[in-house]
């Protein structure tokens, strides 16, 4: 019998945000490159990343609780699980994905100009 897969908005933020950061420092990028691609897509500060980590926030409600997100995040495209970023209708999955797509860039080698949409 096949195991039920979890909703990604359902999980725990403490346990895929250290995933994203170990994507990145495997390609030779930082923990501080990573939390200013996420502060610069969300409007948290890396310190309340810090603080959110130690928390029982879910993946979801770090994206819905969000202080400010970049409305130049619409700029970001192309594709992160063989899809293509601009075409996922649901909203927060659609956010989600924004911060993947990033975190590739940054594991990628791209610049944080470029990243960044600047």
């Amino acid at each position: 019998m096949p195991i039920p897969r979890t909703d990604v908005t359902q999980m725990p933020f403490a346990k895929i945000y250290p995933l994203l950061v170990k994507k990145a420092e495997k390609k030779g990028r930082t923990r501080e490159e990573v939390d200013r691609v996420a502060t610069w897509l969300t409007g948290y500060t890396p310190q309340d990343i810090a603080r959110l980590e130690q928390s029982d926030v879910s993946y979801g409600g770090f994206f819905r609780d969000a202080p400010a997100m970049n409305p130049c995040r619409t700029l970001i495209t192309g594709k992160i699980c063989g899809v293509r970023v601009e075409a996922i209708e649901d909203p927060l999955m659609r956010d989600i994905r924004y911060l993947d797509k990033l975190v590739d860039e940054l594991a990628k080698g791209k610049t944080m100009e470029q990243i960044l949409r600047r």
